[in-house]
C-alpha cells in the first residue's frame, strides 16, 4: 500500500512535491500550509492558557484550542483527499476526446478535483476568524506567532483558491462549476482582508519600540 502523504516526514513530502509525481501538488501544499497555520494558532493558545494575566479567557482558550486542533487535523486529511481526487482527473485526461462519455467523465472528475481545495478554503476562513479572536486574547509574547499564523492562513486560502479556479475554468458553461467558483470568490473577498488586518495589527505592534 502506498504511504499516505500525511505520514511522510517533512523531507519526504518536500521531495515528493519537488519530483515529477503528479501528487502532492499545489492543493497538497495549500493544505499543509493551512495545517501549519492552525498548529501555530494552537501553540499561541497553549502558551497563553493558564497564565495569570489571561485567566479571564481560559474558557475561550480551551474552545479555541479544540477548534484549532480540529482544523489542523482536517487540513492534513485534505492533503489525502486532494491527491485522491486527482487520480480520476488524470485518467480522464488520458481518454480519447472522441469517446462518447468523454465530456461527462471529464466534467465529473474536474468538479471532484475542485471540492478538496474549496473545503480547504472553508477551513482557512474558520481559522482566520479564530486568529482574529486570538489576536485579542493571546499573550503579547505570542503576537508574532499569531501574525505568522495569519500570514500562513492567508497564503493557504489564496493557494487553495487557485486550485479551485484551475478546475472550474475548464467548465465555463457548467452551472455547478460556476457555483463553486462563486463560493471561492466570496471567501477570498471577505477573508483575505481580514487576515491582512490581523497581520497588519501584529506587525504594527512588533515595530513599535518596547517601553
Amino acid at each position: 500500500m502506498k504511504e499516505q502523504l500525511i505520514h511522510q516526514s517533512c523531507r519526504e513530502f518536500s521531495e515528493a512535491l519537488a519530483s515529477k509525481a503528479p501528487v502532492p501538488g499545489g492543493g497538497g501544499a495549500a493544505a499543509l500550509i493551512g495545517a501549519l497555520a492552525a498548529a501555530l494558532g494552537s501553540m499561541a493558545v497553549n502558551l497563553s492558557l493558564g497564565k495569570k494575566d489571561f485567566l479571564l479567557f481560559e474558557a475561550d482558550h480551551r474552545r479555541m484550542l479544540r477548534e484549532a486542533d480540529s482544523l489542523r487535523r482536517r487540513f492534513l486529511s485534505l492533503t489525502e483527499e486532494d491527491a485522491a481526487a486527482f487520480e480520476p482527473l488524470s485518467r480522464a485526461y488520458s481518454m480519447p476526446k472522441n469517446s462518447p462519455d468523454y465530456a461527462g467523465v471529464m466534467a465529473s472528475a474536474t468538479l471532484r478535483a475542485a471540492e478538496a481545495p474549496l473545503e480547504m478554503m472553508r477551513c482557512c476562513c474558520r481559522l482566520i476568524a479564530l486568529l482574529e479572536e486570538l489576536r485579542e486574547k493571546a499573550s503579547p509574547l505570542l503576537l508574532s506567532d499569531v501574525g505568522c499564523a495569519s500570514e500562513a492562513a492567508r497564503s493557504a486560502l489564496t493557494c487553495a483558491a487557485m486550485n479551485v479556479f484551475a478546475n472550474t475554468r475548464m467548465l465555463p458553461d457548467n452551472g455547478k462549476a460556476q457555483d463553486l467558483a462563486a463560493q471561492a470568490e466570496s471567501m477570498l473577498s471577505e477573508y483575505i482582508p481580514r487576515a491582512q488586518a490581523v497581520s497588519d495589527s501584529v506587525m504594527g505592534c512588533l515595530r513599535e519600540p518596547k517601553t
